[in-house]
């Protein structure tokens, strides 16, 4: 389904930094939308003319050009840019436009507020979005309608999995998991990497033996349906070598430093919406 068959027509993104283009290239890749129905606005001459360049969408240093006529008007701003933006960009939306936020942590009510605009979609994407394996959380105030939920959902789908969230609660869970977990994820496969070599393999080597061990892992864990303890134990003989490097895991306190992880992104998430 593309934007148009979807109902939304244009869409414009305020702020072409790394998560909006990352949105940017999935809906071109997965065919949701073409070039020409997408503008984005950004202050830095460069990445206009990388966007533009790259992807082939419309680019513009004003916010209100970008704005005007779009379906879909994407937040995807740094939080603390957003009070700037809402300044120069509340004067401009129409009634009719649907925002669609994907600032972490920026509640619905600040960008109501803010924005003086009802009609608020909030989203907590993730890079792998930008290639059509990422997960997305998100929510909608209650003026959008049940046609433009399917919209709406029909474009984040492009960036791979998504979930309706009747409660705006459990955004700030999908941040630390979904949204922070890609960090948390690239540090344990650099860690793997750093060991590989160490333990003598070329780092070139390494790092695609790491990257399709974790992708190919994660990919089956999906494909089973299994618990991953069932599948962690599919792997663990008595006495074997995956036994002795789970011990060290399990002395380090491995498991508990990802539960405290995932738990300050939260609360972190929850903090910066006030």
């Amino acid at each position: 389904m593309t934007a148009v068959e979807a109902g939304i027509g244009r869409i414009a993104f305020l702020g072409g930094g790394f998560m909006g283009e990352g949105i940017v290239q999935g809906l071109i890749s997965q065919g949701v939308s073409h070039p020409h129905e997408l503008c984005v606005c950004d202050v830095a001459e460069a990445r206009r003319i990388h966007l533009g360049d790259r992807y082939g969408v419309r680019t513009t240093p004003r916010q209100f050009e970008a704005v005007q006529g779009a379906r879909i008007v994407v937040v995807s701003v740094k939080p603390q840019e957003f009070e700037v933006l809402a300044r120069e960009v509340a004067g401009a939306l129409q009634p009719e436009q649907i925002v669609l936020s994907i600032m972490a942590g920026v509640r619905i009510t600040t960008i109501r507020e803010r924005l003086d605009h009802e009609r608020i979609v909030r989203a907590m994407p993730n890079t792998p979005g930008a290639i059509g394996e990422g997960y997305t959380a998100w929510t909608a105030t209650p003026l959008i309608e049940p046609d433009e939920l399917a919209a709406v959902g029909a474009l984040l789908g492009s960036l791979g999995g998504s979930s309706y969230f009747p409660d705006e609660k459990y955004l700030d869970m999908a941040t630390a998991v979904s949204g922070s977990g890609p960090g948390f994820v690239m540090l344990l496969v650099e860690a793997m990497i750093d060991a590989a070599v160490h333990i003598g393999l070329k780092r070139d080597v390494a790092t695609d033996m790491v990257l399709r061990t974790f992708a190919g892992t994660a990919r089956y864990a999906h494909a089973t349906g299994q618990h991953p303890a069932e599948l962690r134990n599919a792997v663990t003989s008595a006495g074997g070598t995956t036994a002795a490097g789970l011990l060290e895991l399990e002395r380090a306190g491995v498991r508990a430093a990802i539960a405290d992880c995932v738990i300050a992104a939260y609360e972190k998430s929850r903090a910066l919406g006030g």
